[in-house]
């Protein structure tokens, strides 16, 4: 298995003035660009005194200049810190300081929002705009900042050229990054990953997934999660692949417009962007009267389901070999649809703790309703007396797999079972010919379109921070969330709040919560309900009861 650092090299030395990243619609670096600006950042790193293991965080939306400063962090040896740039400002600030991370690679307008007093560990912040310091405490920073072409051209005095770039590899079992499950202010959980757990799957992507100089990507999930980051950049870029990035949330409009102007060879999703899709373009018309007539004679369905096919694949850019979607399980009545049409579409399996990847399978022979078979170097296996027809716990173990949580090592001691493997928390069967069958979630995390991850018990504790909320449920409804909540009445009659003012109460406990949300785990609604949650007898709401 190569480094993926041997691979960046490799493609840097290639193919040195082609382009390597891109803003759609924006500024574009070649792979030598991209190379000149890793050594200024190094140079940098050095200045601010960041030695091999200190960590830095990066927390920006998605852009090329993000995936340049990851690539600058990563390849000084210095603990890359992805946090999502969504979460709250009082959560970055916690985050950042958890991590103890010396720097800070962000936007202006979000620093701005920041408190550097609840961050007291840093030395330095620079702006992923245009690489400018917007903070330090050390005149050394500040120094080299406006002396950088001096000491790059010091350094490098017969010029930067692909011969000069050198990344350090035999540091396979050290920890590469540390990526946060969530926003939470408290015990956060930290996911270690080590060099070879990013190379294992950088290299699966390749082998199984293969793509060559001259190809492009559009990369729409978030960066500082696992699953964009290995899929989306770090894989493709490795391949010789020209990365577009879309840097915000992605409507159907903007999305196919890019897809339309980029023409990837890969579609990398969710389950949810498909249906949305399929819901919104491609069902309307197979409702029509005639249309459902047509489907259903021999030979005739045929031409029909070959059109829609054509028309799918035309809208992504006409290039895609292959659509994979991750994260959550796809619609049982959508897939049958995309059976029909011999959509090239598969589902993985992953998680931050993998890297992300678990569970794979090329279209051509994935099994329907599965999650794909168990990836290379790793093994899955079913805690259950009957694997392939009794569900028991997935769990996991291999060169994928996290070293544990950061500072956190209860919530690590209960990640894995007393002979080393992970516990995922999904509850599945694995059949004879390998393929992962997931049939329940022991967690209740909800994934959205855009690939972000919502923890509702993270909301349920803002929704029950509420005056008059005694206990609270939140639920995902056609992709929007929904707490439901079960009020107190003797205070509302106490305060002489009857049925006809119960609307202002939900209106002002939505408002105060959405206001220490993230964008995307704001509330869209607030239901009532009439009596206390059924519980398990540890006293755990039985989620499963309420959509």
């Amino acid at each position: 298995m190569k480094h993926y650092f041997t691979r960046l090299q490799e493609q840097i030395r290639e193919h040195w003035d082609a382009p390597a990243l891109s803003n759609y619609k924006g500024e574009s670096f070649t792979f030598g660009e991209l190379a000149g600006h890793i050594e200024k950042f190094h140079i940098h790193f050095e200045a601010a005194g960041v030695k091999k293991g200190d960590k830095i965080a990066l927390c920006a939306k998605n852009s090329a200049r993000w995936a340049i400063s990851f690539l600058a962090a990563n390849t000084y040896e210095a603990v890359t810190v992805p946090i999502l740039s969504d979460f709250h400002p009082d959560s970055i600030n916690a985050l950042v300081n958890h991590s103890e991370s010396l720097l800070l690679i962000t936007d202006e307008d979000l620093w701005n929002k920041l408190d550097p007093g609840k961050m007291p560990a840093l030395r330095g912040v620079l702006s992923t705009k245009d690489f400018s310091l917007l903070y330090c405490t050390d005149t050394s920073l500040e120094v080299s900042m406006k002396s950088i072409e001096d000491k790059f051209s010091a350094r490098y005095p017969h010029g930067f050229g692909p011969s000069d770039v050198s990344y350090p590899t035999g540091n396979d079992k050290e920890i590469a990054l540390i990526n946060y499950t969530s926003g939470t202010t408290s015990t956060p959980k930290g996911v270690m990953i080590r060099y070879e757990s990013i190379s294992s799957n950088i290299e699966f992507g390749l082998d199984f997934m293969p793509c060559s100089f001259g190809e492009t990507m559009v990369s729409m999930l978030p960066l500082a999660h696992m699953y964009g980051m290995a899929f989306e950049f770090l894989y493709p870029l490795c391949g010789g692949v020209h990365v577009y990035f879309l840097g915000k949330t992605p409507t159907p409009s903007l999305l196919l417009g890019a897809m339309a102007a980029v023409k990837p060879y890969l579609v990398v999703t969710v389950p949810l962007v498909m249906e949305k899709v399929f819901k919104g373009s491609i069902l309307p018309v197979l409702k029509k009267p005639a249309v459902r007539l047509l489907t259903k004679i021999p030979g005739v369905n045929g031409i029909i389901f070959k059109k829609i096919r054509e028309k799918i694949m035309s809208a992504f850019g006409g290039n895609v070999r292959m659509i994979i979607m991750g994260g959550a399980a796809l619609n049982p009545e959508v897939e049958a649809w995309f059976r029909k049409f011999r959509l090239p579409y598969t589902v993985g399996y992953g998680m931050t703790e993998c890297a992300p990847l678990l569970g794979y399978e090329h279209w051509t022979k994935f099994a329907p309703k599965s999650c794909g078979k168990c990836v290379e170097r790793v093994e899955v296996r079913i805690d259950s007396e009957d694997p392939q027809h009794v569900v028991g716990e997935i769990q996991a173990r291999g060169t994928n797999i996290m070293s544990g949580y950061y500072k956190n090592p209860e919530a690590t001691e209960a990640a894995f079972t007393s002979d080393g493997w992970l516990r995922t928390g999904d509850l599945g069967v694995i059949d004879a010919q390998g393929n992962i069958f997931i049939r329940g979630r022991s967690k209740s995390m909800i994934l959205t379109s855009n690939g972000q991850n919502i923890y509702p018990e993270e909301v349920e504790a803002a929704v029950n921070n509420q005056p008059y909320v005694i206990e609270s449920v939140v639920v995902d409804r056609g992709a929007k969330l929904v707490a439901l909540v079960y009020l107190d009445k003797d205070r509302l009659a106490a305060d002489g709040i009857g049925e006809d003012s119960l609307k202002q109460v939900t209106d002002s406990l939505m408002s105060a919560v959405n206001r220490s949300m993230p964008s995307y785990s704001k509330l869209a609604k607030v239901e009532v309900v009439d009596r206390p949650f059924e519980k398990t007898p540890k006293m755990s709401i039985k989620r499963f009861l309420y959509k």
